[in-house]
Protein backbone atom coordinates (compact mmCIF):
# COMPACT_ATOMS: atom_id res chain seq x y z
CA UNK A 1 0.00 0.00 0.00
CA UNK A 2 2.92 2.40 1.42
CA UNK A 3 6.60 2.80 -0.17
CA UNK A 4 8.75 2.40 2.98
CA UNK A 5 11.62 4.81 2.27
CA UNK A 6 12.67 3.62 6.00
CA UNK A 7 12.24 0.84 8.29
CA UNK A 8 9.39 0.47 10.50
CA UNK A 9 9.51 0.03 13.89
CA UNK A 10 5.64 -1.60 13.13
CA UNK A 11 4.14 -4.72 11.29
CA UNK A 12 2.54 -3.65 7.62
CA UNK A 13 -0.65 -3.78 8.75
CA UNK A 14 -0.42 -2.02 11.90
CA UNK A 15 1.96 0.13 10.04
CA UNK A 16 -1.02 1.19 7.00
CA UNK A 17 -3.60 1.76 10.03
CA UNK A 18 -1.53 3.67 11.49
CA UNK A 19 -0.46 5.32 8.45
CA UNK A 20 -3.97 6.22 7.38
CA UNK A 21 -4.58 7.54 10.39
CA UNK A 22 -1.77 9.82 10.63
CA UNK A 23 -2.24 10.42 6.62
CA UNK A 24 -6.78 12.08 7.59
CA UNK A 25 -5.15 13.81 10.10
CA UNK A 26 -2.55 15.19 8.55
CA UNK A 27 -4.91 16.18 5.50
CA UNK A 28 -7.11 18.29 7.97
CA UNK A 29 -4.96 19.93 10.34
CA UNK A 30 -3.32 21.46 7.24
CA UNK A 31 -6.64 22.14 5.87
CA UNK A 32 -7.95 23.95 9.30
CA UNK A 33 -4.66 25.93 9.01
CA UNK A 34 -6.03 27.26 5.81
CA UNK A 35 -8.98 28.06 6.68
CA UNK A 36 -8.04 29.74 9.99
CA UNK A 37 -5.46 32.20 7.67
CA UNK A 38 -8.76 33.22 5.52
CA UNK A 39 -11.32 33.75 8.11
CA UNK A 40 -8.17 35.04 9.34
CA UNK A 41 -7.62 37.98 6.59
CA UNK A 42 -11.53 38.23 5.96
CA UNK A 43 -13.02 38.72 8.97
CA UNK A 44 -14.95 42.18 10.26
CA UNK A 45 -17.15 42.71 12.78
CA UNK A 46 -17.29 44.06 16.84
CA UNK A 47 -15.21 40.75 18.04
CA UNK A 48 -12.88 41.18 15.17
CA UNK A 49 -9.67 41.28 17.47
CA UNK A 50 -10.31 38.83 20.12
CA UNK A 51 -11.72 36.29 17.13
CA UNK A 52 -8.37 37.24 15.02
CA UNK A 53 -6.82 36.64 17.38
CA UNK A 54 -8.28 33.12 18.30
CA UNK A 55 -7.77 32.00 14.66
CA UNK A 56 -4.00 32.93 14.59
CA UNK A 57 -3.97 30.33 17.94
CA UNK A 58 -5.85 27.65 16.15
CA UNK A 59 -3.70 28.24 12.80
CA UNK A 60 -0.75 27.90 14.79
CA UNK A 61 -2.39 24.72 17.06
CA UNK A 62 -3.10 23.29 13.47
CA UNK A 63 0.58 23.55 12.07
CA UNK A 64 2.52 22.69 14.95
CA UNK A 65 0.88 19.46 14.87
CA UNK A 66 0.74 18.97 11.37
CA UNK A 67 4.24 18.90 11.32
CA UNK A 68 4.30 16.34 14.71
CA UNK A 69 1.94 14.07 12.63
CA UNK A 70 3.75 14.03 9.47
CA UNK A 71 6.93 13.55 11.03
CA UNK A 72 4.91 10.34 13.25
CA UNK A 73 4.18 9.10 9.79
CA UNK A 74 7.94 9.44 8.74
CA UNK A 75 9.26 7.37 11.94
CA UNK A 76 6.75 4.59 11.08
CA UNK A 77 7.86 4.18 7.41
CA UNK A 78 4.65 6.03 5.97
CA UNK A 79 5.29 8.78 3.22
CA UNK A 80 3.16 12.22 4.65
CA UNK A 81 1.23 13.81 1.97
CA UNK A 82 0.73 17.85 2.88
CA UNK A 83 0.12 18.66 -0.81
CA UNK A 84 -3.27 20.34 -2.22
CA UNK A 85 -4.26 17.33 -4.27
CA UNK A 86 -4.12 15.34 -0.99
CA UNK A 87 -6.41 17.80 0.97
CA UNK A 88 -9.27 17.81 -1.48
CA UNK A 89 -8.52 13.72 -2.24
CA UNK A 90 -9.29 14.03 1.74
CA UNK A 91 -12.64 15.32 1.28
CA UNK A 92 -11.75 17.29 4.38
CA UNK A 93 -13.45 20.17 5.60
CA UNK A 94 -16.75 22.21 4.41
CA UNK A 95 -15.16 25.13 2.17
CA UNK A 96 -14.95 28.24 3.63
CA UNK A 97 -16.92 31.10 1.37
CA UNK A 98 -14.41 33.54 -0.14
CA UNK A 99 -14.66 37.55 0.59
CA UNK A 100 -15.44 39.11 3.96
CA UNK A 101 -17.10 37.10 6.59
CA UNK A 102 -18.81 38.39 9.69
CA UNK A 103 -17.30 37.41 13.14
CA UNK A 104 -20.39 35.68 14.07
CA UNK A 105 -20.27 33.33 10.77
CA UNK A 106 -16.78 32.97 11.09
CA UNK A 107 -17.27 31.60 14.63
CA UNK A 108 -20.19 29.14 13.86
CA UNK A 109 -18.27 28.26 10.49
CA UNK A 110 -15.22 27.28 13.27
CA UNK A 111 -18.27 25.48 15.95
CA UNK A 112 -18.69 23.08 12.74
CA UNK A 113 -15.46 22.37 11.47
CA UNK A 114 -13.94 21.98 14.76
CA UNK A 115 -16.53 19.18 15.46
CA UNK A 116 -16.20 17.79 11.98
CA UNK A 117 -12.16 17.62 12.50
CA UNK A 118 -12.69 16.45 16.55
CA UNK A 119 -15.13 13.68 15.20
CA UNK A 120 -12.36 12.12 12.67
CA UNK A 121 -9.79 12.50 15.25
CA UNK A 122 -11.88 10.51 17.93
CA UNK A 123 -11.87 8.21 14.60
CA UNK A 124 -8.49 7.24 14.25
CA UNK A 125 -7.61 7.48 18.06
CA UNK A 126 -10.00 4.54 18.31
CA UNK A 127 -8.71 2.52 15.32
CA UNK A 128 -5.01 3.26 16.45
CA UNK A 129 -4.95 2.08 19.98
CA UNK A 130 -3.92 -1.81 18.80
CA UNK A 131 -2.04 -1.08 16.04
CA UNK A 132 0.28 2.14 17.42
CA UNK A 133 -0.21 3.33 21.12
CA UNK A 134 2.34 6.18 20.24
CA UNK A 135 0.75 7.33 17.40
CA UNK A 136 -2.60 7.59 19.11
CA UNK A 137 -0.97 9.34 22.11
CA UNK A 138 -0.30 12.00 19.22
CA UNK A 139 -3.73 11.89 17.83
CA UNK A 140 -5.11 11.79 21.48
CA UNK A 141 -2.85 15.60 22.32
CA UNK A 142 -3.78 16.96 19.12
CA UNK A 143 -7.79 16.08 20.22
CA UNK A 144 -6.76 17.69 23.16
CA UNK A 145 -6.06 20.86 21.88
CA UNK A 146 -8.60 20.95 19.09
CA UNK A 147 -11.69 20.45 21.62
CA UNK A 148 -9.97 23.56 23.85
CA UNK A 149 -10.10 26.04 20.57
CA UNK A 150 -13.96 24.02 20.19
CA UNK A 151 -15.11 24.97 23.60
CA UNK A 152 -13.64 28.20 23.36
CA UNK A 153 -15.40 29.77 19.81
CA UNK A 154 -18.68 27.69 21.46
CA UNK A 155 -18.83 29.66 24.39
CA UNK A 156 -18.53 32.85 22.18
CA UNK A 157 -21.84 31.81 20.14
CA UNK A 158 -23.07 30.74 23.71
CA UNK A 159 -22.32 34.63 24.60
CA UNK A 160 -23.92 35.72 21.79
CA UNK A 161 -26.96 33.93 22.00
CA UNK A 162 -27.64 34.85 25.42
CA UNK A 163 -27.74 38.54 24.58
CA UNK A 164 -30.06 38.14 22.02
CA UNK A 165 -32.46 36.09 24.22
Amino acid sequence: MMDIATSSPLAENDRDTAGDALQGALADLVDLSLVGKQAHWNLYGPRFRSVHLHLDEVVATARDYADQVAERAAAIGVSPDGRATALVAAGGLPEFPSGWRADTEVVDYLVTALAKVIARMRDRIEKTGDADPVSQDLLIAVTAALEKHSWMFRAENQGRADKQS
